[in-house]
Parts: structure tokens; sequence; C-alpha cells
């Protein structure tokens, strides 16, 4: 894997409060990379320490494998906190304005819009723009020069659900061509629908990171039902693939392991002279397994 981003133990301090403490990361190229945690985690911070808004009391951060420089800044497309744009000007103007900061041409104003669905407002002014709207002209913004790097920071806070599933379809978007992207997230439910990889801030700690399935435990579990639950799990636990074996109730809950399915524990328990009267799937409790990790 190509790594994107390296961060190296960098911590921060805000006068006794400790925003960061020896933070350590990998992010690689064309991943979706959630960085997760409840608010005042750290999660805003490590984003302005990386696109050098703000600076480190001590560690160090590489772009690409290279010490970062102004002319590298450029080609990341970044959203850091709330949206500020001249709200007596339009869209069309406001970004025409950060095409001059970026140093791209202002052709690339209509393509931006038009990825986010709003060259139909073009010439509307910032101003008259809803919730959704103003952080849909922020992505836009990231966008102008085509950067292979976006860096968004809480990019669906304080949107309605119809706001949030589509700035979700924007980033899976961009996502589908290659694009590497690192988002900070307090909302669950978003990082795990959007990202393929995670990591999990808690008082400026790392608690944990990874694949988001391994992370946060996001994997289909089974649950089977037959008459002798003892007999059940005793037969379950001799079967190749399963593993978590765990009574709930009247259910036995098990995992499987990849590329084993209920099918093949249905044959595997019949094969041992167990009939299942139920075999169902069910997700994982997400909000369980987070909130158990930052205990």
């Amino acid at each position: 894997m190509t790594a994107v981003l390296n961060i190296n133990g960098i911590s921060k301090s805000y006068g006794k409060v400790q925003a960061l403490n020896n933070l350590v990361l990998q992010i690689n190229q064309g991943e979706i990379f959630g960085i997760l945690g409840p608010n005042g985690s750290g999660k805003t911070t490590t984003l302005g320490i990386i696109l050098s808004v703000l600076n480190a009391d001590s560690g160090s951060f590489s772009w690409n494998g290279k010490e970062p420089s102004k002319y590298d800044r450029k080609k990341i497309g970044a959203l850091l906190e709330t949206p500020n744009f001249y709200p007596y000007l339009t869209a069309r103007q406001n970004l025409s304005i950060v095409c001059k900061i970026k140093e791209v041409n202002e052709s690339e104003v209509d393509r931006v819009l038009s990825i986010v669905d709003l060259i139909n407002r073009a010439n509307s002014k910032f101003k008259t723009f809803s919730l959704g709207m103003k952080q849909r002209l922020a992505i836009a913004s990231t966008l102008l020069g085509n950067p292979d790097i976006l860096v968004l920071d809480e990019p669906t806070n304080g949107l309605d659900p119809q706001g949030i599933a589509e700035i979700r379809a924007i980033i899976l978007d961009l996502a589908s061509e290659g694009k590497t992207i690192i988002m900070a997230s307090h909302i669950l439910d978003e990082v795990e629908k959007v990202c393929t990889h995670v990591a999990v801030l808690k008082l400026g700690n790392l608690l944990t990171t990874g694949p988001i399935q391994s992370v946060l435990n996001n994997q289909e579990q089974i649950f089977v039902v037959s008459d002798n639950l003892d007999i059940l799990k005793l037969t379950l636990s001799q079967i190749d693939g399963v593993s978590n074996i765990t009574q709930l109730g009247e259910k036995v809950s098990v995992m499987l392991a990849e590329g084993k399915d209920s099918a093949y524990l249905n044959k595997s328990l019949f094969d041992k002279g167990i009939i299942a009267s139920e075999i169902g799937i069910q997700k994982s409790d997400l909000e369980a397994n987070f909130l158990e990790i930052i205990k």
C-alpha cells in the first residue's frame, strides 16, 4: 500500500488541556479514512495540524513521504470546520475567488458545481443557500484543481437526513474515482456507511485504528435456534470457521469466517445430526461496540 499521510507522534495542548497525545497514524492511497470520536476528542485539531493551520507541540507528519510544503498543500482539497464564503456574492463568484487563491483556471468552477449539483444555483447569492447547499458549495471548493486528497471536517454536521444522504453520495462518488478522503466525524452511523478505515480518538488519545469492519466489529452475526442449546453450542464449537459462540436467550449467536455463510453452517450442523429450527442473520450492534471502545 502507498502511504498518503504519515502522522508520527503528534502532540498538542491548549494550556492544561491535552488536545492530542502522541498520535501515530498511517493513511493509505484510496482509503476513505474516518477519524471518529466524541466532541473534544482531538479530531479537528488533528486536521488543523496536517493542513498546517495549527502547529503541533511535538511530532511530525508527511504527505506522500515528503515534508509538507505550501506547494503540496495546494494539491489537497480541505474543508475545515464551518464553510466560510462571502454572503453577498454568488456561488460562482465565491468559487472564482478560491480559484485565484489556488491558482486554478476559473473554467473549473462549473465542473465542480455540477459535481455537487449546484450548477442551477451558480448565480444565487450564498446567503440564500440552505445549510446543505452551503456544505455542498464548500465541497465544490475543495474539488477545484481536481486534488487526489480531500480532508473533510464533519461534512454532514447539522444537516437533515436528505442533506446527509446527498453529502454521503458525493463522498462515495469521489472515492470511486480513486481519491483518498480523510473525514472527521462524531457520527458513528455516517462513518460506518462511508468509511473503509477508521481511527477512534478520545480526549486526544488514539484508542484503536484499522479497517472499519475489524475496529467496529462490523460483521454479520448468525443466530441459530435448536431444541437443545447446550448440544448446539458444543456442536458449533466443532465446526470449522465458527467463532464467538454466545447464547442470547433462546438463540445462539456466532461469527463465521470469511467465505462461510448460513447455508454452510446449516449443512455442517445437519451433517453432525443437528437440525436447526431457525437460522438468521443480524448486524452486530455498532453503537454498543463503539461505546465499549471509548469507555
